[in-house]
């Protein structure tokens, strides 16, 4: 998947028969700071009910694609799936840590009871 944004809507009066009632887009895959370009631009249909200037989560693999609309002949091969309200990022540092920490407090901590209550019997 890709972050993307969308400039606008593509019209056409003949089109696949899948695609009718679903509008296209152009949309602009963007660094995660939702403004820098990253690539050419490219055609995707709303699956999100998203607008021109929203930012906006892109699928970008078939099979994923036609699991999501349910439809196994679909010839999408960009689907909107989401708009974004708000990208937040980790300092990689911390997920240094989060990685490297115990798993006491991740679910970890089960076994260690159940192994207390059975050295308390």
């Amino acid at each position: 998947m890709i972050l993307a944004r969308v400039h606008g809507p593509v019209v056409s009066t003949v089109k696949h028969p899948r695609l009718a009632g679903l509008t296209v887009f152009v949309v602009q895959p963007v660094e995660l700071d939702g403004q820098q370009a990253v690539g050419p631009e490219l055609l995707a249909v709303d699956h999100a009910q998203a607008g021109p200037g929203d930012l906006v989560v892109v699928m970008r693999e078939g099979n994923g694609i036609r699991q999501v609309l349910g439809d196994d002949k679909s010839p999408i091969q960009a689907l909107i799936v989401g708009v974004v309200d708000m990208v937040e990022r980790t300092a990689p540092d911390a997920l240094s840590a989060a990685a490297a920490a115990p798993a006491e407090g991740r679910g970890g901590g089960r076994a260690n009871k159940s192994r207390s209550k059975a050295a308390a019997a």
